[in-house]
């Protein structure tokens, strides 16, 4: 049975969608300042690169070839965190980009390139072309189940997930179908089944291991269990090299759990990605540390040029800033109100009400929190982080 690059879509789209960073050009003020390390040519990603560079070059017409480029940077976009092998794969793909009606192959990739800068509507669009023309396409169903959820549209997401039952592996089909039911007033037979469905699999690919182990901790978080959260953690980072996903979900847990001191070694050398930034520098103000106002500062360029680019990727990370290392609740808030418009994660939720409940005006702030209240009582998201918010805000759910 066919599963085309159901690996990378288990992964890649799970970290992209919420841990897409851009760079931010930087200007040194000391000319011996070492501004990055290039990825040494012996690396075996540099050399899978030139590999496939050179079939394409030979056969620039090839869309397979073209696709495996690109899924291969899409691949190294999702480990590193660096933006800029997105780009790559778009370049890879540009003979093809902008045609109505690409190959298959080029839709889905498309699709998730258009994902990961939340261009959501024009990527269902492909992943819906996709589905007409395949039914059966493994990578088309999931990748269409995880946008459906960071956007809220849990029965969709739940639908499409139903669909890999056929078609994948059952721990994948049971972690797609259980992620959005733990987020839709399931979560603990959600935990349950997943968990066993794990212990069940111990043979499967690291990469889908690590994916269920992730999403295991955050259940496990959301559901009070800093115990068990802290284990399905520590599973996930021991069973390969972490991806700026895990990172920083774990790095929120951290925060959560008052054990900053933990994040700064994890993060320290990590500061690329914006994302993380954020945490690394949450982190050097809950410990007093000196170094705080520096890393706040590179934030304040970074977000400043994001925001010259016009890119609104990064909202949810700004409204953070602009609220926990900033004190601007205002500015976090109308930050949170525009992320809120196009993605609705626990993580999204949460900021919304902090920001909101943040307010010197207690009217004013249960007035702005209404939208992200009404969808809360509709959709039954468990989250203990969310309990002292809603008390704040005197919301009866």
């Amino acid at each position: 049975m066919r599963l085309p690059r159901l690996i990378f879509s288990v992964l890649s789209i799970f970290s992209l969608l919420a841990f897409n960073a851009q760079a931010t050009p930087f200007i040194p003020t000391d000319g011996k300042q070492v501004l990055e390390q290039l990825p040494m040519r012996s690396d075996p990603a540099q050399r899978e690169f030139a590999r496939l560079r050179k079939l394409i070059a030979d056969k620039p017409d090839d869309a397979l070839i073209a696709g495996d480029l690109a899924q291969a940077y899409i691949n190294a976009a999702r480990a590193d965190g660096d933006p800029r092998y997105l780009g790559y794969a778009q370049a890879a793909l540009k003979p093809w980009w902008t045609l109505a009606q690409p190959p298959v192959s080029v839709l889905v990739l498309r699709a998730t390139i258009l994902q990961s800068t939340h261009q959501f509507p024009a990527a269902l669009t492909d992943l819906n072309s996709v589905l007409k023309q395949d039914r059966d396409n493994a990578q088309a169903w999931l990748t269409r189940a995880t946008v459906l959820q960071v956007q809220g549209q849990f029965a969709q997401a739940k639908a499409s997930c139903m669909r890999l039952y056929p078609l994948a592996p059952e721990l994948i089909t049971l972690t797609c179908l259980n992620n959005v039911s733990s987020l839709n007033g399931e979560a603990v037979t959600s935990y349950a089944t997943l968990s066993a469905a794990y212990k069940k699999n111990p043979d499967a690919d690291v990469g889908i291991k690590i994916w269920v182990a992730t999403l295991l901790a955050e259940m496990s978080a959301r559901l009070g269990d800093a115990k068990a959260a802290d284990m399905w953690f520590q599973k996930a980072m021991a069973l390969d090299k972490p991806d700026s996903y895990l990172l920083g979900s774990y790095a929120d847990f951290l925060l959560d759990q008052k054990r900053a001191a933990e994040i700064l070694p994890l993060l320290k050398n990590k500061t690329k990605v914006d994302a993380l930034l954020l945490r690394y520098a949450l982190a050097l103000q809950t410990q007093q540390s000196p170094e705080a106002a520096d890393q706040i500062k590179l934030l304040d360029q970074r977000f400043d040029a994001a925001i010259l680019r016009g890119d609104t990727v990064h909202q949810r990370e700004q409204s953070r800033y602009e609220l926990q290392l900033k004190n601007h609740p205002e500015t976090a808030l109308k930050l949170a109100q525009l992320n809120w418009a196009i993605q609705k994660e626990a993580a999204d939720l949460r900021i919304y009400l902090e920001a909101a409940a943040a307010l010197p005006d207690s009217k004013a702030a249960a007035i702005a929190a209404q939208p992200a209240l009404e969808w809360l009582k509709q959709n039954k998201l468990e989250d203990v982080a969310l309990k002292p918010l809603l008390a704040k805000l005197g919301a009866r759910l």
